[in-house]
């Protein structure tokens, strides 16, 4: 049975990019990717947030028209375009906040593996920038598969030597698995959707997906077969909009909208509000997994602490058991692809 790993607690190096009280509400925020399915209805969330006065977009096409559109908008963040590789350290320069929806999406039959080898190269050369121009900005890796993607990140800052064993600042943005639980719960318990919360853990795919739904707030209670159906239809959540979606695209809308969720609470963390609270996917001792997504307190330097894996009933420590060696592998898988 799985034993949790005792874990260090986390120091934020005194490198850390600091946020002083004049820089509220003040923060750069740079979509990568930000022409895409994903990518643009993201930006219009982030646009129309008080939270940032600049939002960066980049993309290798269409860029400066999305640019364009989003700038007509009556709120305060201005709208920058840049297009192609040799603006993207222009786009990133100086950012708070990275988030990389860039990749191409699923599409019936795929599993989010099959898209490795397109994806794991454009989250390497997207990520060798960020390392030189803003090593210290948070980065949200939402490019698939993510329990890969992540593991590149971090190999890529390592070989830049912008590595810091003491800061956690790349995150795999796992919280659509979160939306989707409190989603279904809450259709199926007729409760008000924006006062509950189920935390996930684990990875962002297939069976690495563990909704602790016995840590639901407020307590929700299922007999095993419909805690075992409710899990597996949150386990596989993304392959039931793909195959709804026939060949047109993947979770883009809900994606984004989680993914702006993810933004929102970073930075009001990052501008000092308390308690800021997220699950998601980063270097963690937590398990024999070398990354795993766990509920993490976030602060003005990024992760405050790690809260670890909340208390699991028997079903959900046998989840866990049974995600690990998919999510080994997972791993193994980029961090082998940095070393090639």
């Amino acid at each position: 049975m799985f034993s949790r790993v005792a874990r260090p607690s986390l120091a934020i190096c005194s490198s850390a990019r600091k946020f002083s009280s004049s820089s509220q509400n003040n923060a750069k925020v740079a979509v990568l990717g930000a022409s895409g399915g994903i990518g643009q209805p993201l930006s219009l969330l982030l646009k129309n947030s008080h939270r940032l006065t600049h939002l960066s977009l980049y993309d290798v096409m269409h860029t400066p028209g999305v640019a364009a559109d989003l700038s007509h908008i009556s709120t305060k963040a201005k709208v920058t375009g840049h297009l192609g590789e040799e603006q993207l350290a222009d786009a990133v320069k100086d950012a708070d906040l990275v988030l990389i929806p860039a990749g191409v999406p699923r599409k019936p039959g795929m599993t989010r593996d099959d898209l490795f080898n397109t994806n794991a190269g454009i989250v390497r050369d997207l990520c060798s920038v960020t390392a030189e121009v803003c090593p210290n900005a948070i980065l949200g890796i939402i490019t698939n598969p993510v329990n890969s993607t992540v593991p590149i990140a971090e190999e890529v800052y390592k070989k830049k030597n912008a590595f810091n064993e003491n800061r956690i600042n790349i995150f795999g943005v796992t919280t659509l698995d979160v939306v989707r639980a409190n989603t279904f719960v809450a259709e199926l318990k007729g409760l008000d959707v924006d006062k509950i919360n189920v935390p996930v853990i684990g990875g962002h795919s297939g069976v690495t997906i563990i909704p602790l739904l016995s840590q639901a707030t407020p307590a929700v209670a299922f007999p095993q077969e419909d805690r075992t159906r409710l899990t597996e239809r949150i386990q596989n959540a993304g392959t039931e909009v793909v195959e709804a979606k026939a060949g047109a695209g993947s979770a883009t809308l809900s994606m984004a909208f989680a993914a702006a969720r993810f933004a929102y609470k970073f930075l009001d963390a990052l501008n000092g509000a308390d308690n800021k609270v997220e699950c998601a996917y980063i270097r963690s001792t937590e398990t024999p997994a070398a990354y795993f997504a766990t509920p993490l307190l976030l602060g003005k330097n990024g992760v405050e602490k790690n809260l670890g894996i909340p208390k699991t009933i028997e079903y959900e420590a046998e989840l866990i058991e049974k995600a690990m060696p998919e999510l080994q592998a997972n791993i193994k898988k980029g961090i082998d692809f940095m070393s090639q």
